[in-house]
């Protein structure tokens, strides 16, 4: 049939060009293009971060995600709904960023599938809501390691990003990352001594540490650090550290390695652990203060290392009131970097007479500060503060400065030995020849990272665990954040460098804080007036009972006319009150209804009047260049 009619052919024409802007629409979803876009909010938080697109990008093996999420279900909440699809947006851009390297799979674990299967295989049992078993978690698998996410809670939304990059991370590496361990310490234990005695236990750090990591054993004395086979250098307490010694971490570190350095002043560990320095047996008493001499000066750092810092506001109380000076209970408001994962998830950690770190900046590097201590902390003298000395609160000097205890270092590092590696004693003062001269860096290679943290005993089992022991097994579990800070700092050096100094993301779901504030004002404007009502709502209830009291001890109850106009007072103002509080709630809401219609009418009206206005400028635009012609 031939349409000839304007009207139907008009028709016929819209319908296409509906259908094929749908099909158009459809087809360009299926390709990575379609899921780009522009983000245009404040922080950034629907764009995966820089160090995640690193670590998508450097794959070299495929990745591949199972994401367990029960839809076909009532009874999901709305919360989790509505998580569940800000969940599929993120895991669709990290799809998209690794260019075919990362996998998708999309399974909903309903009773009796393959996929409920695959999802207890996984470890991933689910959560019992309303008498249903409901699935939200992730497992990221890569050849045999397998990291599971066993469920997404949107509280903790701000740390999804970190969590699956750190475990894309983790299984893209096919062996246990290595961390060396430089030490003046006996962290490892040690054998028995005579038959039938026990053996002297190792650190429960050390012992979780080598759970985690492959632990190397690293000499004072090492000449040479790999940073492609020692993925972390840990410097616990290296006391007596030598030049040559320093020489190998500084190489280590411009070679692109990275250090974190646990240092003291005075380790009360140290004396605990000592074997009791009797030169007779050959013994020597474990040292108590440790330092980096060298490096921390070229590092842009001072250490106090002669004194102990004392804080009285974090002071902590010891058993039979005595309190701790010098022993500093820190929480969230000594952590300043609110956004940093290392300190993100610690309620607070406890530092064991500490050192401080003071910034000189004459190190070219960024410092960031983790764990700081007040503005009325000051050093005192490390033996008065482990005895608890009480005159230290008398002659304590403040001078106003807040001291880093934990301070994270990042950047492009200079030699802190331009003149190359120190002679030692040995070596005499021989120059070498020319040929024999040895290659030895004098700037970074790359981008380095140095985490210092000014105190060892933080992480000592008395200090940072809670020990017991059932049946000759040792059980530890933690006392405090101590050790989490630690590993905190280890596995987010491990995981990735794109991880380093890595940010949680802002939320997705923000307060109206227009709003919140409108209500404080309320609260303050209303609230003095409704509690003088109460107060004397009170009073009057108060002489009523005592007139009410008066009646039932039998005596005639007659109210005074000063009382019943006290009385009909009381309840005028009972009314005014109560009216005076209805108004205000009333202007209240009628502020909220007249944001949320402003805001509507933007949402609502915004895009199609700039439509609009584009459309009438290119009409204009293309009229004027018609006419010109």
């Amino acid at each position: 049939m031939k349409i000839t009619h304007p009207v139907t052919r008009a028709a016929f024409g819209v319908a296409a060009l509906v259908a094929i802007a749908l099909l158009a629409n459809w087809l360009v979803s299926l390709t990575p293009l379609g899921n780009r876009g522009a983000d245009f909010t404040e922080n950034q938080i629907h764009t995966l971060s820089k160090g995640t697109g690193a670590i998508l990008t450097e794959l070299d093996t495929p990745v591949v995600i199972r994401y367990y999420a029960s839809r076909n279900t009532d009874y999901m909440p709305q919360e989790l709904k509505l998580h569940m699809r800000r969940v599929d947006d993120l895991l669709k851009e990290y799809s998209s960023i690794s260019k075919g390297k990362l996998r998708i799979e999309n399974l909903d674990p309903e009773p009796d599938t393959d996929a409920e299967d695959s999802a207890n295989l996984d470890g991933i049992n689910g959560q019992r809501m309303d008498d249903q078993n409901l699935f939200f978690g992730l497992a990221i698998s890569c050849l045999d390691k397998t990291s599971v996410i066993p469920f997404i809670d949107p509280r903790d939304e701000t740390m999804l990003e970190y969590h699956i990059s750190k475990a894309i991370a983790e299984v893209s590496t096919p062996t246990k990352p290595k961390i060396g361990i430089m030490s003046a310490l006996d962290l490892k234990g040690a054998p028995a001594m005579m038959p039938g005695q026990p053996p002297t236990p190792g650190w429960v750090i050390y012992q979780q540490l080598k759970q985690s990591f492959d632990v190397v054993d690293i000499s004072m004395e090492a000449a040479t650090i790999d940073p492609k086979i020692i993925k972390v250098l840990l410097l616990f307490h290296p006391a007596g550290i030598t030049p040559e010694a320093e020489f190998s971490v500084d190489q280590y570190l411009l070679n692109g390695g990275t250090v974190v350095a646990c240092l003291d002043p005075y380790s009360v560990a140290a004396q605990m652990t000592s074997k009791g320095g009797n030169p007779m047996m050959g013994e020597q008493p474990n040292p108590t203060t440790s330092t980096l001499p060298t490096l921390l000066s070229a590092w842009g750092v001072t250490f106090e290392s002669g004194k102990v810092l004392a804080d009285p506001p974090l002071a902590t109380k010891i058993g039979g009131n005595r309190v701790g000076l010098a022993i500093l209970t820190l929480g969230k408001d000594a952590m300043p970097q609110k956004d940093d994962v290392i300190t993100k998830d610690l309620d607070s950690v406890t530092f064991f007479l500490p050192g401080a770190f003071t910034k000189t900046g004459a190190g070219g590097v960024t410092a960031t500060t983790l764990i700081k201590s007040t503005t009325e902390a000051g050093f005192v003298d490390a033996v008065k503060a482990s005895q608890l000395d009480p005159s230290l609160s008398r002659t304590l000097k403040s001078n106003g400065t807040a001291y880093d205890l934990v301070t994270h270092l990042s950047g492009t590092f200079k030699s802190a030995f331009p003149d190359g590696k120190p002679k030692s004693t040995a070596e005499g003062t021989k120059a070498p020849e020319a040929k024999d001269k040895p290659v030895y860096l004098k700037d970074a290679t790359t981008s380095g990272n140095v985490f210092l943290i000014g105190d060892v005993d933080a992480f000592y089992d008395r200090f940072a665990y809670n020990v017991q022991n059932f049946g000759g097994t040792q059980m530890a579990s933690p006392s405090n954040g101590n050790a989490s800070l630690l590993f905190n700092v280890l596995d987010q050096a491990v995981g990735s460098k794109h991880l380093i100094g890595s940010r949680s993301r802002s939320a997705i779901i923000r307060p109206f804080t227009v709003v919140q504030k409108m209500e404080e004002d309320f609260n303050k404007t209303v609230g003095v007036k409704i509690e003088e009502f109460q107060a004397k709502q009170k009073a009057a209830q108060e002489k009523l009972g005592e007139l009410q009291a008066q009646k039932s001890r039998g005596s005639d109850l007659y109210l005074s006319p000063a009382q019943e106009a006290e009385i009909k007072k009381l309840r005028q103002e009972q009314v005014e009150y109560a009216k005076l509080v209805r108004e205000q709630e009333k202007d209240l809401r009628r502020q909220k209804d007249k944001l949320a219609g402003k805001i509507t009418l933007l949402n609502v009206a915004a895009m199609p009047t700039l439509v609009v206005l584009v459309g009438l400028a290119l009409f204009v635009k293309r009229r004027r260049s018609t006419r010109a012609r």
